[in-house]
Protein backbone atom coordinates (compact mmCIF):
# COMPACT_ATOMS: atom_id res chain seq x y z
CA UNK A 1 0.00 0.00 0.00
CA UNK A 2 1.13 3.54 -0.75
CA UNK A 3 1.19 5.31 2.62
CA UNK A 4 2.37 8.78 1.54
CA UNK A 5 3.10 10.67 -1.67
CA UNK A 6 5.63 13.36 -2.55
CA UNK A 7 5.79 15.76 -5.48
CA UNK A 8 9.31 16.46 -6.69
CA UNK A 9 9.60 19.72 -8.62
CA UNK A 10 12.55 19.16 -10.97
CA UNK A 11 14.02 22.44 -12.23
CA UNK A 12 17.34 23.70 -13.63
CA UNK A 13 17.03 26.81 -11.44
CA UNK A 14 16.43 25.10 -8.11
CA UNK A 15 16.93 28.21 -5.97
CA UNK A 16 14.39 30.22 -7.94
CA UNK A 17 12.01 27.27 -7.97
CA UNK A 18 12.21 26.81 -4.19
CA UNK A 19 11.60 30.51 -3.52
CA UNK A 20 8.63 30.64 -5.90
CA UNK A 21 6.91 27.46 -4.80
CA UNK A 22 7.46 28.30 -1.15
CA UNK A 23 5.72 31.64 -1.68
CA UNK A 24 2.69 30.32 -3.58
CA UNK A 25 2.11 27.32 -1.28
CA UNK A 26 2.56 29.13 2.03
CA UNK A 27 5.50 26.95 3.03
CA UNK A 28 9.05 27.66 4.15
CA UNK A 29 12.12 26.33 2.40
CA UNK A 30 14.53 24.06 4.26
CA UNK A 31 18.29 24.37 3.97
CA UNK A 32 19.50 22.61 0.79
CA UNK A 33 20.34 18.96 1.31
CA UNK A 34 21.63 15.96 -0.65
CA UNK A 35 25.10 15.05 -1.89
CA UNK A 36 25.31 18.23 -3.97
CA UNK A 37 22.75 20.32 -2.10
CA UNK A 38 20.34 19.67 -4.95
CA UNK A 39 17.20 19.21 -2.82
CA UNK A 40 15.10 21.70 -0.86
CA UNK A 41 12.05 20.61 1.14
CA UNK A 42 9.06 22.95 1.41
CA UNK A 43 7.62 22.73 4.91
CA UNK A 44 4.22 23.66 6.36
CA UNK A 45 3.77 24.16 10.10
CA UNK A 46 2.10 21.22 11.83
CA UNK A 47 2.13 19.01 8.73
CA UNK A 48 4.34 16.40 7.12
CA UNK A 49 6.52 17.33 4.16
CA UNK A 50 5.43 16.38 0.66
CA UNK A 51 6.93 19.03 -1.66
CA UNK A 52 10.60 18.97 -2.68
CA UNK A 53 12.47 20.96 -5.31
CA UNK A 54 15.36 19.23 -7.08
CA UNK A 55 18.09 20.82 -9.19
CA UNK A 56 18.39 18.97 -12.51
CA UNK A 57 19.95 19.45 -15.91
CA UNK A 58 17.81 20.08 -18.97
CA UNK A 59 14.33 21.60 -18.92
CA UNK A 60 13.18 19.76 -15.81
CA UNK A 61 9.63 18.67 -15.01
CA UNK A 62 8.16 16.74 -12.10
CA UNK A 63 7.96 13.22 -10.74
CA UNK A 64 6.14 11.46 -7.89
CA UNK A 65 7.76 9.60 -5.01
CA UNK A 66 5.63 6.79 -3.59
CA UNK A 67 6.27 5.92 0.07
CA UNK A 68 5.44 2.31 0.97
CA UNK A 69 5.77 -0.14 3.88
CA UNK A 70 7.51 -2.90 1.90
CA UNK A 71 9.84 -1.48 -0.75
CA UNK A 72 11.13 -4.78 -2.21
CA UNK A 73 7.60 -6.14 -2.67
CA UNK A 74 6.34 -2.90 -4.23
CA UNK A 75 9.31 -2.63 -6.59
CA UNK A 76 8.89 -6.25 -7.64
CA UNK A 77 5.21 -5.62 -8.32
CA UNK A 78 6.02 -2.54 -10.39
CA UNK A 79 8.48 -4.59 -12.46
CA UNK A 80 5.89 -7.31 -13.05
CA UNK A 81 3.59 -4.59 -14.39
CA UNK A 82 6.25 -3.47 -16.85
CA UNK A 83 8.22 -0.78 -15.00
CA UNK A 84 11.98 -0.65 -15.15
CA UNK A 85 14.38 0.72 -12.58
CA UNK A 86 17.30 0.28 -10.27
CA UNK A 87 18.14 0.85 -6.61
CA UNK A 88 20.31 3.95 -6.31
CA UNK A 89 20.42 3.74 -2.51
CA UNK A 90 19.11 1.27 0.10
CA UNK A 91 16.15 3.60 0.61
CA UNK A 92 15.51 4.72 -2.97
CA UNK A 93 14.61 2.89 -6.16
CA UNK A 94 14.38 5.03 -9.30
CA UNK A 95 11.91 3.61 -11.81
CA UNK A 96 10.14 4.37 -15.08
CA UNK A 97 6.62 3.36 -16.03
CA UNK A 98 6.13 1.31 -19.22
CA UNK A 99 5.45 4.62 -21.00
CA UNK A 100 8.65 6.18 -19.68
CA UNK A 101 7.44 8.35 -16.78
CA UNK A 102 10.04 8.55 -13.95
CA UNK A 103 8.96 7.87 -10.38
CA UNK A 104 10.69 6.79 -7.18
CA UNK A 105 9.82 4.22 -4.54
CA UNK A 106 10.86 5.16 -0.99
CA UNK A 107 10.13 3.84 2.50
CA UNK A 108 7.25 5.29 4.47
CA UNK A 109 8.60 7.46 7.28
CA UNK A 110 5.37 8.00 9.15
CA UNK A 111 3.85 10.83 7.11
CA UNK A 112 0.17 11.21 7.99
CA UNK A 113 -0.73 14.88 8.26
CA UNK A 114 -1.55 16.58 4.98
CA UNK A 115 -0.69 20.30 4.83
CA UNK A 116 -3.74 22.58 4.99
CA UNK A 117 -5.14 24.61 2.14
CA UNK A 118 -3.15 27.81 1.67
CA UNK A 119 -5.18 31.02 1.81
CA UNK A 120 -3.37 34.15 0.68
CA UNK A 121 -3.85 37.69 2.00
CA UNK A 122 -6.57 38.33 -0.58
CA UNK A 123 -8.60 35.30 0.51
CA UNK A 124 -7.84 33.00 -2.43
CA UNK A 125 -7.54 29.37 -1.37
CA UNK A 126 -5.25 26.96 -3.20
CA UNK A 127 -3.47 23.65 -2.79
CA UNK A 128 -0.84 21.88 -4.88
CA UNK A 129 -2.48 18.47 -4.76
CA UNK A 130 -2.17 16.76 -8.14
CA UNK A 131 0.44 15.62 -10.63
CA UNK A 132 -0.53 15.15 -14.24
CA UNK A 133 1.29 12.34 -16.05
CA UNK A 134 1.37 13.42 -19.69
CA UNK A 135 1.64 10.53 -22.14
CA UNK A 136 1.52 9.94 -25.88
CA UNK A 137 -1.81 8.88 -27.43
CA UNK A 138 -0.65 5.34 -28.17
CA UNK A 139 0.54 4.83 -24.56
CA UNK A 140 -2.49 6.32 -22.81
CA UNK A 141 -4.57 3.19 -22.16
CA UNK A 142 -1.56 1.17 -21.06
CA UNK A 143 -0.39 3.92 -18.70
CA UNK A 144 -3.85 4.24 -17.17
CA UNK A 145 -3.86 0.50 -16.56
CA UNK A 146 -0.35 0.52 -15.13
CA UNK A 147 -0.91 3.36 -12.67
CA UNK A 148 -4.35 2.16 -11.61
CA UNK A 149 -3.06 -1.36 -10.90
CA UNK A 150 0.18 -0.22 -9.25
CA UNK A 151 -1.47 2.26 -6.90
CA UNK A 152 -4.71 0.40 -6.25
CA UNK A 153 -6.46 3.78 -6.20
CA UNK A 154 -9.92 4.57 -7.47
CA UNK A 155 -9.55 5.18 -11.22
CA UNK A 156 -12.20 6.87 -13.31
CA UNK A 157 -12.49 8.96 -16.48
CA UNK A 158 -12.17 12.71 -15.99
CA UNK A 159 -14.48 15.44 -17.21
CA UNK A 160 -12.60 15.49 -20.52
CA UNK A 161 -11.90 12.36 -22.60
CA UNK A 162 -8.15 12.94 -22.49
CA UNK A 163 -8.06 12.68 -18.68
CA UNK A 164 -8.17 9.71 -16.31
CA UNK A 165 -8.25 10.47 -12.58
CA UNK A 166 -6.66 8.36 -9.83
CA UNK A 167 -7.71 9.05 -6.23
CA UNK A 168 -6.37 7.23 -3.15
CA UNK A 169 -8.56 6.08 -0.28
CA UNK A 170 -6.13 7.56 2.27
CA UNK A 171 -5.85 11.33 2.64
CA UNK A 172 -2.61 11.56 0.67
CA UNK A 173 -1.21 14.95 -0.36
CA UNK A 174 -0.56 14.20 -4.05
CA UNK A 175 -3.08 12.54 -6.37
CA UNK A 176 -2.46 11.51 -9.97
CA UNK A 177 -4.03 12.35 -13.30
CA UNK A 178 -3.09 10.59 -16.53
CA UNK A 179 -3.42 12.91 -19.53
CA UNK A 180 -3.45 11.83 -23.17
CA UNK A 181 -1.44 14.26 -25.28
CA UNK A 182 -2.48 15.31 -28.77
CA UNK A 183 0.69 13.99 -30.40
CA UNK A 184 3.56 11.62 -29.58
CA UNK A 185 6.34 12.88 -27.34
CA UNK A 186 8.37 11.52 -24.42
CA UNK A 187 6.47 11.01 -21.18
CA UNK A 188 6.57 13.93 -18.76
CA UNK A 189 4.67 15.31 -15.79
CA UNK A 190 3.48 18.67 -14.53
CA UNK A 191 1.98 20.01 -11.31
CA UNK A 192 -1.66 21.03 -10.84
CA UNK A 193 -2.71 23.59 -8.22
CA UNK A 194 -6.39 23.62 -7.23
CA UNK A 195 -7.66 27.23 -6.86
CA UNK A 196 -10.88 28.68 -5.48
CA UNK A 197 -10.58 31.53 -8.01
CA UNK A 198 -8.54 31.05 -11.18
CA UNK A 199 -8.18 34.75 -11.93
CA UNK A 200 -7.02 35.59 -8.42
CA UNK A 201 -4.74 32.55 -8.41
CA UNK A 202 -3.13 33.67 -11.64
CA UNK A 203 -2.58 37.16 -10.23
CA UNK A 204 -0.95 35.75 -7.09
CA UNK A 205 1.41 33.55 -9.08
CA UNK A 206 2.29 36.37 -11.46
CA UNK A 207 3.18 38.61 -8.52
CA UNK A 208 5.76 36.01 -7.51
CA UNK A 209 7.27 35.80 -10.99
CA UNK A 210 5.21 33.23 -12.92
CA UNK A 211 4.13 33.92 -16.50
CA UNK A 212 0.79 33.21 -18.14
CA UNK A 213 0.92 30.70 -21.03
CA UNK A 214 -2.69 30.05 -22.09
CA UNK A 215 -6.23 29.39 -20.91
CA UNK A 216 -7.81 25.94 -20.98
CA UNK A 217 -11.30 24.66 -20.24
CA UNK A 218 -11.30 25.04 -16.46
CA UNK A 219 -7.56 25.53 -16.06
CA UNK A 220 -4.83 28.11 -16.68
CA UNK A 221 -1.40 27.09 -17.94
CA UNK A 222 1.49 28.95 -16.28
CA UNK A 223 5.29 28.93 -16.35
CA UNK A 224 7.22 29.37 -13.10
CA UNK A 225 10.37 31.55 -12.77
CA UNK A 226 12.60 28.49 -13.28
CA UNK A 227 10.91 27.70 -16.62
CA UNK A 228 8.64 24.84 -15.57
CA UNK A 229 5.09 24.61 -16.92
CA UNK A 230 2.24 23.86 -14.52
CA UNK A 231 -1.52 24.42 -14.28
CA UNK A 232 -3.89 26.28 -12.02
CA UNK A 233 -7.17 24.39 -12.02
CA UNK A 234 -10.70 25.25 -10.95
CA UNK A 235 -11.01 22.23 -8.68
CA UNK A 236 -12.03 22.59 -5.03
CA UNK A 237 -8.80 22.98 -2.97
CA UNK A 238 -10.37 21.14 -0.05
CA UNK A 239 -11.80 18.08 -1.81
CA UNK A 240 -9.76 18.10 -5.02
CA UNK A 241 -12.95 17.57 -7.03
Amino acid sequence: MIRWTYAFIDRPGAGRAAAFWSAVTGTRASAPWGERGEFTTLLADGADAYLVTQAVGGPGGAHPDLAVDDMPAFVARARRLGAEGEARHPELTVMRSPGGQPFCVVPWRGGRTRPPVFTDAGGTASRLDQMSLDVSPEAFEAEVGFWATLTGWDARPGDHPEFHVLRPSLDLPVHLLVQRLDEPRPASAHLDVACSDLGAGRALHERHGARFVREGDGWTVMRDPAGGVYCLTGRDPVTGE
